[in-house]
């Protein structure tokens, strides 16, 4: 499981020039799941960015989490965080989970995320989305589980 989360002022996720979701202040995760993982892999990763540090207190240093500042999660199934460029200039996807496992792990992230108390709002999994927002910081963590 990958993902790369970005700390944005706003964001808006569209599919096909409608507005799907958007969220306030808080993250972009752009979440791959990979062949292999499972809901423990989900648990570990969500625990991990809902209580990230990377938002700044009152004196400017990176100590508050997405909860702590009752941001919001826009959760993006994004595959081709996944891709293997390590042979040829076109990347393979092979170590990305089948659309049907990795749909299911990707809606459980988002119910995860839920129970923390964070509002989640989701992409639609295996559209083509357009997503506007503006970063804050810019901060990007990639995270791997």
């Amino acid at each position: 499981m990958k993902a790369v989360i970005q700390r944005v002022e706003s964001a808006v996720l569209s599919v096909g020039g409608k507005n799907i979701s958007e969220i306030g202040s808080g993250l972009v995760v752009y979440l791959g799941v990979a062949k292999g993982d499972d809901e423990v892999k989900v648990e570990k990763s969500v625990k991990k960015i809902v209580n990230m540090r990377i938002f700044e207190d009152a004196a400017g240093k990176l100590n508050l989490s997405v909860i702590d500042i009752k941001g919001e999660i826009l959760l993006v199934s994004q595959f081709t965080l996944l891709a293997d460029c390590s042979r040829g200039n076109r990347p393979d996807f092979f170590g990305a989970e089948a659309p049907e496992r990795a749909k299911a792990l990707y809606e459980y992230a988002g119910s995860k995320i839920g129970e923390y108390g964070v509002s989640v709002a989701y992409g639609v999994f295996g559209a083509d989305m357009r997503i506007e927002q503006i970063n804050s910081g810019p901060v990007t963590i990639e995270w791997e589980c």
